[in-house]
């Protein structure tokens, strides 16, 4: 099986969905808390959403692309694909960043609540940082044959786990 960037952004939006449904499990736990532990899970609650979010509009938005195309699965519209993909991970992972600077600052406030929502923002942001990064990394094209490069990394994880 030959995977390609189709596969791929399915694989991912997969990934981020399950990432918002553990995000979802642990903040719902954490809000039965008081205090900082109860502003964590506010956190992993809210950015829940906010991937569950992202996952389903990537996902939407890639199968009403391929469907418009003539040759989806033509090598120069894999390739397009694959470095926009690419260029939107990179984009979010300087996101990430911000989203980590700015939960910093909010974790050296005085209040716990406070504290709590910068924790919980910083841990969401490097768990996106880690996403993003890893998997713009894996999309790197090969200066021969585009997607392969990500098709084969690719390959594992879908084989074992039945893809995104």
């Amino acid at each position: 099986m030959n995977l390609n960037i189709w596969v791929f952004q399915r694989m991912l939006s997969r990934r981020l969905t399950r990432w918002a449904g553990v995000s979802a499990l642990i903040g719902s736990l954490l809000l039965r808390r008081r205090g900082f532990w109860r502003a964590v899970g506010g956190q992993f609650v809210g950015w829940a959403a906010v991937n569950l979010g992202i996952a389903l509009f990537g996902s939407i938005s890639a199968d009403h692309r391929r469907q418009r195309m003539e040759s989806p699965d033509a090598p120069e519209v894999l390739a397009k694909e694959a470095r926009s993909l690419r260029r939107l991970l990179w984009i979010n992972a300087g996101l990430d960043l911000l989203y980590m600077f700015g939960g910093r600052w909010l974790a050296r406030r005085d209040t716990p609540n406070r504290r709590g929502m910068g924790v919980g923002i910083v841990l969401q942001g490097l768990f996106l940082l880690i996403f993003d990064l890893w998997h713009a990394l894996v999309l790197r094209e090969s200066p021969d044959e585009g997607t392969d490069a990500a098709s084969r990394r690719a390959r594992p994880a879908a084989d074992s786990r039945g893809g995104r």
